[in-house]
């Protein structure tokens, strides 16, 4: 769909603003994060990405990312321009509680969107790279959580992340992150976790378990309030949560 005029202006001034020559404010981060537009160029539109609505992010960001401990080590795969993890630096329970995150890392292949997110959160290490390959980059012991939006569906990949190979991304990157992290948050394609009653796992989810041992936990409720603020689309999708600590070694690949 070709964006607006206003929507246009606006993705232009964002990019005055990542191209800026000083650091940005708090108020210009938050300008580009919301206006800058992915299908402003053919190469993004190709990349079909869709960045998490803001309200979105901060909802998971206050409640289920959460942070139990200061010094928290945290990892976003398929980062996009960083507002996942951008809420998650700015969650006001951190300041409230001390407990300021330890370290914030942001993995993204598109190099176009590290360059934006590099604007604006600065505090993240930004990593060029296919989240697939993450686990080979020798990034220190385990992230006490990774988070995602990653992108769903059967789309090409490099690699698979286990001995399961399934056809959805969104798998590949839950099994990545199970050799990464203690735990998870992602958000996802609705059946990629349940049918349309919450009670029924999908076929993929049960045999996805079943193969690696991860347990996706459905989240309080799907994300249908946020189906207008994706853009283009209006995908049915929820998040999902999973502890690794006892399953990390069925997500290694054969």
């Amino acid at each position: 769909m070709p964006l607006t005029r206003e929507q246009t202006r606006r993705h232009l001034t964002a990019m005055d603003l990542v191209d800026a020559d000083r650091p940005l404010t708090r108020t210009e981060r938050e300008f580009v994060l919301d206006h800058y537009q992915p299908s402003a160029s053919t190469s993004q539109a190709l990349d079909g990405a869709y960045f998490t609505p803001r309200s979105l992010a901060h909802q998971l960001a206050m409640h289920d990312i959460g942070c139990d401990r200061p010094g928290e080590r945290i990892i976003d795969l398929a980062a996009g321009i960083g507002r996942l993890a951008y809420e998650t630096l700015i969650d006001p329970d951190r300041e409230l509680k001390s407990m300021p995150l330890g370290e914030l890392v942001c993995v993204e292949k598109n190099p176009e969107y590290v360059r934006v997110g590099k604007r604006v959160l600065p505090e993240a290490t930004w990593i060029c790279d296919d989240v697939l390959a993450v686990p080979d980059l020798n990034l220190g012991g385990p992230f006490d959580v990774a988070i995602s939006n990653p992108p769903f569906g059967a789309i090409a990949r490099s690699r698979d992340a286990l001995s399961y190979r399934a056809r959805q991304f969104e798998y590949h990157v839950i099994a990545t992150a199970a050799r990464l992290a203690r735990r998870g948050v992602f958000i996802v394609p609705r059946r990629s976790v349940h049918e349309e009653n919450p009670a029924e796992r999908t076929a993929d989810c049960v045999r996805f378990t079943r193969e690696t041992g991860i347990e996706l936990e459905r989240w309080w409720g799907d994300a249908d309030d946020w189906r207008d603020q994706w853009g283009p689309v209006t995908p049915r999708v929820t998040v999902t949560a999973a502890d690794f600590r006892h399953v990390r070694r069925a997500a290694v690949p054969a």
